[in-house]
Order: C-alpha cells, then structure tokens, then sequence
C-alpha cells in the first residue's frame, strides 16, 4: 500500500503506484492528499498527516501524550519481546503509542480530535490505545465539543492477551456514555480497519463515514480464507461493500472528507434563531369542492410530480444523506438524513420515487423494505439523541409485499416505526406529497402534525385493491376511490389530516418550485408552534390525536395524560 519509490541521484522524486502502476511524481502527490490522481488509489497517511488535513491550521493541541504502553501485563514474546517491538515501534514512528489524541477546530468547530497511527504496531489496540480512546471521549462529554475519531487498525494487540480484548468493552462504554449524554460523535473508518476495533468504537460513532478504498471488517480475509475455508466475492469488506450493506452512512473520497465534516458539525451545532415566517399561513386552506378523488389519485401518481430528493433540493437549505439500517443493506426506497430548513436543523425521512424507470425500478417504486423502515427508526434515535425535530415526506403505493420483505420481518418493522414514533420526544411534522399507501405510509406518518399536500392522497389501501376484494373487480377503482374518502378535503373533515397545502394550478408538477415554496412554509409554521411545548405536553397532545381517531364516546382527561 507504499509508494515504491524510484530513486535519482539526489532525492527520491518518483514514485510508482500499487493501484495502476503509474509513475507519479510525489510532490504533485502530496499536493493531491496522497491520492493518485490517474487511479484515485488512496495511500494510507500517518496521524499527523491525518491532522494536518483535518484540522484548522494550528489549532490542534494534543494531550495525554504521556500515555503510553509501559508494562508487559504477560512478559509476552515472540520472535522478540513486546518491549523491544514497542521500542521500535517508536523509533520508526516518533510517536508514544498508536494513538494520537487532542482538541483541535474543524471549520471553526470546536471538536476533540483522536486519530490512529496504523505504522505503529499495525494500529493494534492495547491498554494504552483503550485508554486514549477512553479519554477522548471522556473529555468530549465533559466540554460536550463533538468526538471525532479517525480509525486505522488490525485489531486487538495480541501481546497484552485479555488485557487488549477488554478495551474493546472499556472503549464502547465510553461511546455508549457519550451517546447517552447527546454528544455528537464521527468514526472515520481508513484503510484498514479490522478486529477489536471495527467491533467497538469504530462503529459507535453517532456517524460512520467510510473513506474511499478502504478495507473494514471483523475479521481479515486471510483469517477467514485460513480458518473456515470460504471463498470471498469481488469487493468483499471494501467501503462500498460496506455502504451496500447497510454497514456505514457514506463513503467519501478523501478531499471531500473535511467538508463533509464541517456540514456534519454545523447542522449539529447548538441551534441559533430560526428564519422568521413572513406572510400569512397557507396550510388548512381546502381544495375546490369538486375535485374528483380519482383525479387527485391520478395527479398524486404523475411520473413528473416532485419526489422526496427534489423537495430536498428546493425546499431545505442543507442536507446530508445518511445511509443503511447498520443491519442489513441501505434500502433506496427511503431516504433520509440531516438538514436545515429556515436556520432549524432536522432530521429529514422520506420514501423516494423517481422521474423514469430506471429510477423508480431503483428505488422500488417508493415501496421500503424492512431495512428502509430500520434505517428510519436509526434516524428517529438520532432525531432524539440531538434534539432534533423530525421531518417526514410520505409518498408510496405501500410497503413492499415481496417473500423477501417478509423473510426479514416486514410487520415487526413497521410497527417498531409505529410505536417509536409515538414515544420520540422531538416534534414530528409529516407531511403527504404523493400517495399514502396503508401501513407503509402510516410508518412514517405517526406524527405530531400531519400535513397533504392538495393533490395527495391519504389511504388503508390503494383504490385498486380495495375494488378487487369489495367489488371483486380492479375495474371499479373509480367507485372506491370517492367511497374511501380518500383525499386531502376528506382526511381534515375526518380529523386525521391537520392542513392542507395547496398546490399550483394543475398539479406540484407543473410548478415545482412554487409547490416546494408551499411545502417550505407549512412544515416552517408547523415546527415553530411544536417549538413551544415541552416533552411531556408534546407527548401526551401526540397521544390524544391518534387516541381519539374512531372513538366512539367522550373519554376522560385522565385519558390524554403523559
């Protein structure tokens, strides 16, 4: 993964990479953060070059550089003793351990910044790298300045036995305190990033961003190809494998990692003053009497309608894409992430459809599967963690029904969304800019406010499948669709919907930024009432909208209580 350097009569000046095997020259190298500029093979960097590339310009200040790995806990040796390979180990490096740690600004941010040195005993963790990594988190929670650690490891150091094992244990503690306290936290997973590490801290971070080319696992494909004989796919444990699999929230080359750390830590800054609301209130405004609900259904489904990624584009300021359930895949079908609307930041959730056919077979046609709706509870816990309110853009025929969906529980997790929801204590503002379809729309739209677009549509089930089982013909969609009571004007008259955003004459479709205007102002006016009501109320008024759909009788007071 070293440059092989080839050697003039003064300095070595060239280089051949180990991606394409091109001479490069290596001050023009250095000058492209050590990435090849014909192949974009990234070079593994040492810890300082790692802070010089992150990091405002001297404004990183190490501490606990006196850590380091002292005693023998096993008088361990090999071919040589430990102590003499921790002695080399810092000849050849010039640092104390595999770790370095300190305060530093990113952005103007003020963060604690721990960073691995892989050349340092292959980045292994032992006593010392635990405790620095305990430390830095420690003194994250006390000053509450975001953690953010750059990984690069092999795994435990086997030299220090259980004493290495229990710092995978001591270090995800630490994270787990730091989450709990609501402090935000990004684990940079770099070439490599295997064993104790990637099974402790290094997925813990409230954010995991994997760099371009990087190799991570538990274990290293030498070990599982000599242990259990398997036969591994193209690609196996590569950071896009990784992003495929759900596993980390993006991959990033490397000059983009820096900026994607500055968004990172401004849209979880403490909240400044949001955007004033200028004019007057556009939602609870009805559309004309005599629309046909099989006219709305039709403009609820034009291909040309704007979806979840063009309201992101037109109606939010800012907005970070997080990926994967952390489980099984990232699903296409929803997306969500961080934004800013208005000077707020939120956390946004939506199910994404698609102009053509290549994206909507992509996406599914908007219908999640179950790591979709997962990948939407980790952004719920997110929301909560940080204080965040919750934005939610319904637009799908309905979950996908497929063998496959229900092989990973389906049901299971589109109720865990359900009941989640009911209990987060952030406001939930979600809004109906297509189709609602059943269960997979209710999903993401157990909330606090539910809004409709004019044009949307809002249903236990799509209008075809309700004519086929009542009607035992699809051909009487039509009849169901105005006995379903399905449209914007039905749901507020129901007490289900809780205003209505209009849109341009003839549809979103024929004006989207006029329709993202509108979108903007009604979830901006919604989240400014929710600012005012406390946890408890917020839960307890959340409680009572959705318990009194279909009651039949007054119920007490006692009964909307916390």
């Amino acid at each position: 993964m070293s440059v092989t350097p080839i050697r003039d009569s003064h300095e070595i000046r060239w280089g051949k990479c180990p991606g394409c095997g091109r001479l490069l020259y290596l001050k023009r190298l250095a000058r492209n953060l050590h990435v090849c500029q014909e192949c974009s093979h990234h070079w593994r960097l040492t810890a300082r070059q790692r802070i010089g590339m992150l990091a405002d310009e001297g404004s990183f200040i190490e501490f606990d550089n006196e850590i380091a790995t002292r005693d023998d806990p096993l008088g361990f040796a090999d071919r040589r003793p430990y102590a003499q390979r921790l002695e080399e180990a810092r000849r050849a490096t010039g640092e104390h351990e595999a770790l370095v740690s300190g305060t530093a600004q990113i952005g103007g941010h003020p963060v604690v910044l721990a960073v691995m040195e892989f050349s340092f005993m292959g980045g292994s963790m032992g006593g010392a790298v635990g405790e620095l990594v305990t430390r830095a988190a420690e003194h994250a929670e006390r000053t509450r300045h975001p953690l953010i650690v750059v990984c690069a490891s092999g795994g435990a150091r086997m030299q220090e036995g259980a004493v290495s094992l229990l710092q995978m244990a001591k270090t995800s503690q630490a994270f787990a305190r730091l989450a709990e306290a609501g402090v935000f936290s990004v684990c940079v997973l770099t070439d490599p990033t295997f064993g104790g590490v990637s099974a402790s801290f290094a997925m813990l971070g409230s954010v995991v961003v994997a760099e371009s080319g990087a190799l991570v696992g538990f274990a290293g494909p030498r070990v599982i190809q000599q242990t259990i004989r398997q036969e591994l796919p193209p690609g196996f444990q590569s950071s896009d494998f990784l992003l495929e699999h759900g596993l980390v929230d993006r991959v990033v080359p490397r000059a983009d990692l820096r900026p994607l750390l500055i968004r990172l830590l401004s849209l979880h800054a403490p909240a400044g003053s949001a955007d004033k609301l200028a004019g007057p209130p556009i939602v609870r405004r009805l559309p004309a009497p005599d629309v046909d609900p099989w006219t709305v259904v039709q403009l609820a489904r034009n291909a040309g309608r704007p979806t979840m990624l063009d309201y992101l584009e037109d109606a939010f300021d800012e907005f970070v894409e997080l990926h994967g359930d952390r489980w099984f895949a990232d699903d296409p079908a929803i997306v969500g992430g961080i934004a800013r609307i208005g000077g707020r930041s939120v956390v946004v959730i939506g199910h994404q459809k698609g102009h053509d056919t290549k994206e909507l077979v992509h996406r599914n046609f908007g219908m999640p599967h179950p790591e979709g709706y997962r990948k939407a509870l980790r952004l719920f816990d997110h929301a909560e963690r940080f204080g965040l309110p919750v934005v939610t853009l319904v637009d799908t025929p309905g979950a996908y029904p497929g063998v496959e969906a229900e092989e990973r529980g389906q049901s299971t997790a589109i109720a865990q969304m359900i009941m989640r929801a009911s209990l987060l204590d952030v406001p939930i503002v979600a809004v109906v800019t297509g189709e609602g379809g059943s269960g997979g729309a209710l999903a993401l739209a157990t909330c606090d406010r539910l809004l409709m677009l004019e044009n949307s549509f809002y249903s236990v089930i799509s209008p075809e499948g309700c004519a086929a089982i009542l009607w035992r013909t699809a051909d009487s969609a039509i009849a169901a669709a105005t006995a379903l009571k399905i449209t914007a004007t039905d749901l507020l008259e129901l007490g289900i919907a809780d205003g209505v955003v209009p849109e341009p004459p003839g549809g979103a479709h024929t004006d989207p930024a006029a329709a993202a205007a509108n979108l903007r102002r009604a979830v901006l006016e919604q989240l400014e009432e929710l600012a005012e009501l406390d946890e408890a109320t917020l839960i307890a008024t959340r409680y009572q909208r959705i318990r009194r759909v279909g009651s039949t009788e007054h119920l007490p007071e006692e009964a909307w209580s916390a």
